[in-house]
């Protein structure tokens, strides 16, 4: 891989890319604030999964304003789109996510502060997630317009990933299949741009029956869903002591009843089993089906279950990523003018004891790294990444030492930190994007090295099945 990475900087095609490194950076720094303030419009809407009606049009208003060909509800899902630009090969995709979580809301101030209590939040970023991705390949239409460059830019809007799995239905649905390379990134405490991989995701909700009653008067006569749904979860817990270690498996009861004194006629819960191999998750799920069979027979209950989601682990593209690595260090981290640093800091000091974290470690590009089994998240990424060669990259859009999912995740994404960790992502995203126009052995070779290692005979089906998408997973 090395020999390949030097033979690329080597190529006569590296003094008219890089001449052209300015260009796509001066142009992004210059539409900075327009980019964020179109994320902050997000940022102050959070949408759930499926249901990010204005978010979605207000990327797609944007890509459409600067020429992009936009075909929205693709895949079946109305905030899905496919925005294009150019022709023929190569293709390059970009990624851009949207999507919120629930009961995270928070305000841009650095304690505890909800907008709405129990509301939602972008406590994964995607606000910024999303508007960089546009911003990236808005600028890359632009380079491509300005220096006759042919191909195809592509910006995949793309819902629902926090659980909703909206990646896995717009590959399944071929959308993908002649891209050549598939570029995203995602907000974070860090700035790095390793291979990395991530943990496959199986998520289901399963739902009991059994018969109301009187709890007190006529307890013999009620069957009790709830019991179905406890005696499950017990079975689950004492399974957590005969599976591979990197396994994760965590649930939540999402309905036990109504009141204390009825018997529950119906009780759910919703499971995640999670690993590092997606046949290993397949293989811990069906265990944790078998444990809800026996729990429903155990209690005389009826049981039923509905997989939500799931995604692949990610494939690592050491050819892309190399590239991805190279351009994040040219464009460098965030660096934090005094009302930023006292910010971070005081969201700093509500870390819990032991967490180690510096302001200026938002500044810091991590080393380039080849990471096998990679962070205990899951993403829907993951499916793409094993169809088309992939590559993405972290941003500091946080105050180094943030934890995602968290109110201080939302918080400074709602700030300029936010939006200066998401410019260094446009940018090295379309600097990205510019190398692979300009050499096309770089495409060769992210192939060659996906089909290695796809593996022999590699037939790619979705975890998910032949379910359509679930839409109303968030109402």
């Amino acid at each position: 891989m090395k020999k390949f990475y030097t033979l690329f900087l080597g190529l006569g095609i590296a003094g008219s890319v890089f001449a052209q490194q300015d260009q796509i950076i001066s142009d992004l720094e210059g539409k900075a604030g327009f980019y964020g303030d179109i994320s902050k419009q997000i940022w102050s809407n959070p949408e759930l999964g499926y249901l990010e009606t204005e978010s979605s049009a207000l990327l797609q208003k944007t890509l459409k304003d600067a020429g992009f060909t936009v075909k929205s509800g693709v895949a079946d899902i109305p905030t899905a789109f496919v925005a294009e630009y150019g022709s023929g090969k190569p293709v390059v995709g970009i990624m851009a996510e949207f999507d919120a979580l629930p009961g995270v809301s928070q305000e841009a101030v650095p304690f505890r502060k909800p907008v709405v209590e129990g509301g939602a939040g972008h406590a994964c970023g995607h606000h910024l997630f999303g508007t960089a991705s546009v911003a990236a390949g808005i600028s890359v239409k632009e380079w491509m317009e300005k220096n006759n460059i042919q191909g195809t830019v592509r910006v995949y809007g793309t819902p629902a990933e926090e659980g909703g799995g909206g990646k896995v239905y717009m590959a399944r649905a071929g959308l993908m299949d002649d891209v050549d390379a598939m570029l995203h990134w995602h907000p974070s405490s860090a700035n790095n741009a390793g291979a990395n991989s991530s943990l496959a995701n199986i998520s289901a909700k399963f739902r009991f029956y059994g018969e109301a009653s009187h709890a007190a008067a006529a307890p013999d006569r009620g069957i009790s869903a709830l019991d179905g749904v406890e005696a499950m979860d017990y079975m689950v817990n004492l399974l957590r002591e005969h599976v591979p270690q990197e396994t994760r498996m965590h649930y939540v009861i999402t309905r036990g009843g109504e009141a204390p004194n009825v018997v529950p006629a119906f009780a759910e819960s919703y499971h995640y089993v999670r690993h590092p191999d997606a046949a290993v998750t397949k293989a811990i799920f069906d265990k944790v089906v078998n444990a809800a069979e026996g729990a429903a027979k155990g209690t005389q209950t009826k049981m039923e279950y509905e997989i939500i989601n799931g995604v692949y682990n990610l494939m690592p593209n050491e050819t892309l990523a190399r590239i991805m690595q190279k351009n994040l260090e040219a464009v460098g981290g965030i660096k934090y003018d005094p009302e930023e640093k006292k910010f971070a800091e005081e969201i700093i000091a509500t870390f819990p004891a032991g967490v180690k974290a510096n302001p200026e470690d938002s500044e810091k590009i991590a080393p380039f790294a080849v990471t096998e089994k990679g962070f205990a998240g899951s993403t829907d990424v993951g499916d793409v990444s094993w169809l088309v060669p992939t590559a993405g990259l972290g941003t500091a859009t946080w105050v180094p030492g943030t934890s995602a999912h968290t109110w201080q995740a939302v918080a400074a994404g709602g700030t300029s930190i936010g939006q200066k960790g998401m410019m260094v992502a446009a940018k090295t995203l379309a600097l990205t994007a510019a190398d692979i126009f300009k050499n096309p052995e770089v495409t060769k070779a992210a192939k060659e090295e996906l089909t290695r290692r796809q593996g022999e005979g590699f037939v790619y089906e979705a975890l998910v099945g032949d379910r359509s998408a679930p839409l109303d997973y968030r109402k």
